[in-house]
């Protein structure tokens, strides 16, 4: 009885632990690292998004505010992988870059990105007040 108890607990933690890593995996979130644009695209290692949307690349300064988009990719709902976008304008070794999570609600067509800075079309996502993004250094 004493084997089968501790069997069980040793079961019930396994579970718990293995939804704790699904929850954490499906939690939603842009993950990024500093890395060379000189391909002539940004990519972000993992985006899960709740919807299907956009991977938009802003320029950034120490501020951490969102500046002019360089970049953009579109996204699925779930978890995406090695999201690549590919730059539209120079981006120097140095530049700092916002990789932000975007919405695809509120514009005019379905699968065309139409967000300019400060609109509503295709805007960002927040969670808990905050920006779905990951700040990164062009190498």
């Amino acid at each position: 009885m004493k084997k089968h108890l501790m069997t069980s607990a040793f079961l019930a933690a396994t579970l718990a632990s293995g939804s704790a890593l699904a929850m954490d995996n499906m939690k939603v979130g842009v993950w990024g690292d500093n890395q060379s644009v000189a391909d002539g695209t940004v990519t972000a290692k993992k985006v899960v998004a709740e919807e299907n949307g956009w991977l938009v690349v802003h320029r950034t300064d120490e501020s951490g505010k969102p500046g002019p988009v360089v970049a953009h990719a579109p996204l699925r709902k779930g978890k995406n992988s090695d999201v690549a976008a590919i730059l539209t304008e120079d981006v120097k070794s140095g530049d700092m870059l916002m990789l932000m999570l975007h919405s695809e609600d509120g514009g005019m067509k379905t699968g065309i990105f139409e967000y300019t800075l400060g609109a509503k079309e295709d805007g960002p996502i927040k969670k808990d007040g905050k920006l779905v993004m990951k700040t990164i250094t062009a190498k």
